[in-house]
């Protein structure tokens, strides 16, 4: 595996990162006080770049997955530069936007490129477990470079930074990253379902991140029924598609589908418990940036340990197993928030619910991964991935949109913050409860004993 290649997903992570833990301060410097009004600021990126992650697997596929993550890579870094300079609400979130397209361009044709590189067993579950680990390394430093830039200087640095940064690292994916023939070059792409789909997803986020600030007006609700309608239309498409982005069919392999259910509500928990821990030390208790970072920092290594930690599970424990790990990881931690008193020192349950939301990520990914690699047919295992991809980052943008609503609708119109910080965390634990009942009632797969064969 190149090893540039967790390098190159610590960087979009960092970017994730820096708004799930910055969007308060870059929020209010631009004129959204509460967390329903900033909501936007953590979930225009995770949107996108889910949301991409349907077509750019294809894309890589018929077009050569270096070319299409160095395109991504591209439109990453520029789009990055842009946000510095963007001086309002609008504008911003539309530009944090346009750069997660270009991670849902890169991360299924990273993946890609370490799949074509390893065969199933030991050295390819140790690779997964570092493409892993750098999710939540670049996820937890995130806040950390928010904080040194956004206290520092003027926010905008922060921006610059990650184009900087995203420059340097791409540029160097160019130079290291063999170049790879197509493995479908005469294929065809669906840009009908594609253009279908992607819309239907984005409209529908779009709603439930919309809602909590201007509350449910009528063209709210006609986007709603028309998200749902393409949603509908897209179904219809694949059917039909000579080569669809995501087969019907795929739904029918043994607990695949019940697996991107746990995944999806999972990382709905996940998004919500994360973003309301920030609220709560930044808001509530007046941490700066900073602090929160360093109180954060757990994740960054509890995160690396976790992914390594799953991948030694693979061989030992049955997917649904680790699924449900994940699941009870995240459950417990927004558990643990939600019951926490105004005031309390750091160490009280704030520390162990970092801890705890630290493993849900790379368990449910792991976990995900394995069961669409042993599942599902191996002319649709590229497909499966890029669901997965899809539902990590989609679920995450719309878990802050769904608590968000919750927020608004139990703050008493902002009188009480802390009663829709709960209401919303109370959402987080029922998203994690259904996933562990999803996962313990309907997922149902061996353990993976390929990798413990091998010496």
């Amino acid at each position: 595996m190149p090893t540039i290649i967790p390098y190159l997903i610590v960087t979009k992570f960092i970017s994730l990162g820096a708004m799930m833990g910055g969007g308060f301060h870059v929020g209010k410097a631009l004129g959204a006080n509460t967390p329903a009004q900033a909501g936007w600021f953590a979930a225009s990126y995770p949107l996108t770049h889910g949301t991409f992650v349907l077509i750019s697997g294809r894309l890589g596929a018929i077009y050569g997955h270096k070319y299409i993550l160095l395109l991504g890579g591209m439109w990453w870094t520029v789009w990055s530069l842009i946000n510095a300079f963007c001086g309002e609400i609008v504008s911003f979130n539309i530009a944090r936007g346009l750069t997660g397209v270009g991670a849902g361009l890169i991360f299924h044709n990273a993946i890609a490129i370490i799949g074509t590189t390893f065969p199933p067993g030991r050295m390819r579950n140790i690779s997964i477990a570092f493409f892993g680990a750098a999710a939540p390394v670049g996820g937890g430093s995130g806040p950390v470079f928010a904080g040194l830039f956004t206290q520092l200087l003027p926010w905008k640095w922060l921006f610059i930074f990650l184009a900087l940064l995203g420059a340097l690292v791409f540029a160097t994916c160019l130079v290291v990253v063999p170049k790879d023939e197509p493995v479908d070059p005469d294929g065809i792409m669906d840009w009908v379902g594609g253009g279908v789909g992607v819309s239907s997803l984005i409209l529908f986020n779009f709603v439930w991140n919309q809602v909590p600030v201007s509350g449910w007006c009528g063209y709210e609700i006609a986007i709603l029924a028309l998200s749902m309608t393409l949603g509908f239309l897209f179904i219809l498409v694949e059917r039909r598609a000579k080569e669809p982005l995501i087969p019907i069919n795929i739904w029918t392999a043994p607990s695949f589908g019940a697996a991107m259910l746990v995944v999806f509500l999972s990382y709905m928990a996940y998004g919500t418990g994360f973003w309301y821990t920030a609220a709560w030390q930044q808001l509530i208790r007046h941490w700066t940036l900073l602090e929160f970072a360093a109180g954060g920092s757990p994740l960054i290594i509890f995160g690396a340990i976790a992914a390594f930690l799953s991948a030694w599970l693979i061989p030992r424990l049955s997917a649904e197993g680790i699924l449900a790990i994940g699941a009870l990881a995240v459950t417990a931690g927004n558990i643990i928030i939600a019951t926490m008193p105004a005031q309390q020192i750091y160490w009280a349950q704030v520390f162990p619910a970092v801890v705890l939301f630290s493993f849900c990520p790379d368990f449910i990914f792991t976990a995900a991964q394995i069961i669409a690699s042993n599942s599902v047919s191996r002319e649709n295992q590229g497909r499966a991935g890029s669901l997965i991809g899809v539902l990590q980052l989609y679920g995450t943008s719309t878990g802050v949109g769904f608590a968000g609503l919750v927020e608004v609708d139990t703050n008493d119109h902002g009188l009480q913050p802390l009663r829709g910080y709960r209401g919303a965390l109370y959402l987080g634990i029922g998203l994690g409860i259904a996933a562990l009942f999803v996962d313990l009632l309907f997922v149902r797969m061996p353990k993976d004993t390929r990798g413990l064969k091998e010496n």
